[in-house]
């Protein structure tokens, strides 16, 4: 099952699982993409191969909107966008430590280890690294946790979960960046919540926002009107 955020002719918008894995990989795993081909194959009564092309990927522990392209006019557009930074992406994370400030911009220098599948962060350039900036709020608190409120201004490897552990504060479950313990589903408590752009065909604004995940530690934030 699929929960269909927006759909048209040139788009579609899923809020993705934690569990889903947003692209084939080598774990041979059934992908999003391949749901979401078979579930248009079968509302459009398509023959053949359906095209669908990949925009963008969240890791498979990060839930939220995810859009992927019908045609491959919006595919070549909406990739552009994408490289231009003109689509807005908002972010929520569940951390433990207060951050150093209730509201920042941070710019630091990633470098991913292929081998690790992990970003390493710099205060300055370092050979192989690449520039990464985020703005994040402090958005709600709960009697454990804080709720940071984050937009993308570009889009590296990992960039929320690195640049986040680097200034004190990995991601609730997120091992591989340093909190102490996993979540007990093995997602971690990142999630992308909105993502606003201009259609690639129509040429009207589009934001499209994904529900909370369930369980009582999003509930906990649900009347911080984010």
């Amino acid at each position: 099952m699929i929960e269909i955020l927006y759909e048209d002719n040139h788009i579609i918008a899923v809020n993705k699982r934690s569990s889903d894995l947003a692209q084939s990989d080598k774990t041979g795993d059934t992908s999003l993409d391949t749901i979401i081909k078979k579930y248009i194959a079968e509302k459009y009564r398509k023959p053949g191969e359906v095209f669908l092309g990949v925009i963008h990927r969240l890791d498979r522990p990060v839930g939220g909107v995810i859009v992927y392209a019908r045609t491959s006019k919006a595919l070549e557009r909406l990739n552009e966008m994408f490289r231009t930074n003109q689509i807005k992406k908002t972010y929520l994370a569940i951390v433990k430590e207060r951050p150093p400030e209730d509201h920042s911009t941070i710019t630091h220098f990633l470098k991913k280890n292929e081998k690790q599948n992990k970003t390493y962060v710099y205060d300055n350039e370092v050979k192989g690294s690449k520039k990464a900036s985020l703005t994040y709020r402090l958005a709600g608190r709960s009697e454990r946790y804080y709720l940071l409120e984050i937009e993308l201004h570009s889009g590296r490897h990992h960039q929320i979960r690195a640049q986040l552990a680097r200034i004190g504060c990995p991601v609730k479950g997120d091992l591989k960046y340093g909190f102490a313990r996993s979540n007990e589903d093995g997602s971690i408590s990142l999630f992308a919540r909105k993502m606003e752009f201009i259609h690639p065909v129509r040429k009207e604004n589009i934001m499209i926002t994904a529900p909370l995940p369930e369980g009582d530690i999003w509930n906990s934030f649900k009347d911080t009107g984010i």
